[in-house]
């Protein structure tokens, strides 16, 4: 296999042509099975094959995915072969996502992982770090890859996770939300529970393992999502704390009103992802992060886009910003974007490496 690192004249290395330097734009993929939300006991992998038309479109426009992948997708067939091809061609990454609850060793919490989905934190260390090894080996076996990008399940790290991430050689992380907490999301009864990120940086940080709001000396890279508190007329912020009050009006509240604006696509907010990506050219902020689940590509695969007209019109949303971002920014995969950084910062040569090829 040849190596699945692009070559230096590549998009996604992190090194860019002379003159200034373009904020980063990077696509990262929670590939996963299909409709994880839906609690089923049995999961598939169907989504896989929605994939390489959404990897043309990023071709199409010079922004290369990074596509972070659970072990339920890892041993699927399908992907290996969309994975491997991916690979083969430097059109991107492939980095580790970590479903807690699909994720061997199995060690059942409750009486219904599927339903209440355990953080990873939930489980005891040594649980959590033999989970890690699983998700990372089946990506080094099967793409002969070492790879050094993730994100958590479910959105939630803490600073025993970012030490075994960082044990296992990880770079790059990307589970950080700012704005957002997620104090109230259910997972194992008595677990540690998800994490407020209300208070950390919107901006990219070497994570202190002790403290993971605050930079430190480690070599992982914080790439946080891009998510930007949304400012409302008096009245709209009146009427929306006083709904907010209440369960079934609070949910209400969030769809007519969102706290919150994310570099994320949820067919209603074209307009809002164009504009955070027009305000970070504007603001001077280093990179824009998008996201978007596997699952989400193929109708019925998530919640939130049923149909094939709902897929389609997704897919224009997504095209028309991309269209706006090529050109203007610099299409980065996630460890390109650590290398690019890792560099400014003046960190030394190994601890900046990109994807490593295991022998």
């Amino acid at each position: 296999m040849s190596d699945p690192r692009p070559p230096a004249s590549a998009a996604g290395t992190g090194r860019s042509d002379a003159g200034p330097r373009r904020p980063a734009f990077i696509i990262t993929i929670d590939v996963e099975e299909d409709d994880a939300w839906s609690g089923s006991a049995t999961g598939t992998t169907r989504n896989a094959a929605f994939l390489p038309r959404f990897q043309a479109l990023c071709d199409r426009y010079g922004l290369p995915p990074t596509y972070l992948v659970d072990w339920t997708m890892a041993t699927s067939p399908a992907f290996q072969e969309f994975g491997r091809a991916v690979l083969e061609r430097g059109r991107g990454e492939l980095g580790m996502h970590l479903h807690a609850w699909t994720t061997p060793p199995i060690l059942p919490l409750t009486g219904a992982d599927h339903q209440y989905k355990p953080f990873l934190t939930d489980y005891p260390e040594h649980v959590m770090a033999a989970k890690v090894t699983t998700a990372t080996r089946v990506l080094q076996d099967t793409f002969q890859i070492a790879p050094v990008s993730h994100r958590a399940g479910r959105w939630t790290l803490d600073e025993t996770y970012a030490r075994i991430l960082i044990e296992h050689g990880y770079l790059a992380d990307c589970s950080v939300t700012p704005h957002i907490s997620w104090r109230g999301t259910s997972g194992a009864p008595g677990g540690r529970g998800p994490r407020d990120y209300t208070a950390f940086p919107e901006e990219p940080y070497f994570v202190d393992p002790g403290a993971l709001d605050r930079a430190g000396g480690s070599p992982l890279l914080e790439v946080p999502m891009t998510i930007v508190p949304r400012r409302y007329g008096a009245l709209a912020e009146r009427t929306r704390a006083l709904l907010s009050r209440s369960g079934p009006a609070r949910r209400v509240a969030g769809r007519l009103w969102p706290a919150t604006t994310w570099m994320r696509p949820n067919g209603r907010n074209r307009r809002e992802m164009i504009e955070l990506a027009r305000r970070a050219l504007h603001s001077g902020h280093d990179h824009v992060e998008f996201m978007l689940h596997s699952s989400e590509l193929m109708p019925g695969g998530s919640p939130y886009f049923r149909t094939f007209r709902s897929v389609e019109a997704l897919y224009d949303d997504i095209e028309s910003l991309f269209a706006f971002a090529a050109g203007a920014f610099e299409g980065l995969t996630l460890a390109g974007y650590r290398t690019r950084f890792a560099a400014n910062a003046g960190r030394p040569p190994e601890s900046a490496a990109g994807p490593r090829r295991t022998t």
